[in-house]
């Protein structure tokens, strides 16, 4: 489960820069914006995962309310579930 919440978190991230380095420039400098409803939807699904797979690891690895909180918020942050797979997730067993 730990396994693959750092790949969700990793793609969830990756989604969300592709979204706001890429996608929305393509809408709003060239005003093509078919990359951001379909870079949308990919990030829309990730950050659902995203969610659900925190809350259960939050169970699973017995998380207090303040580092859930700091988990779930950080994947609306750029960089930040990088940030969370490093610092909260690093020393678990995959």
């Amino acid at each position: 489960m730990i396994k693959s919440f750092k790949t969700i978190a990793t793609l969830e991230g990756l989604s969300l820069l592709a979204l706001l380095l890429f996608a929305m420039p393509m809408k709003y400098i060239f005003s093509n914006p078919i990359y951001v409803k379909n870079i949308g939807m990919a990030h829309g699904v990730l950050f659902i995962t995203y969610i659900l797979f925190a809350i259960l690891v939050k169970f699973h690895l017995k998380w207090n309310l303040k580092t859930f909180l700091i988990v779930c918020l950080a994947s609306i942050i750029p960089f930040g579930t990088f940030y969370i797979e490093k610092k909260y997730l690093r020393d678990e067993n995959i």
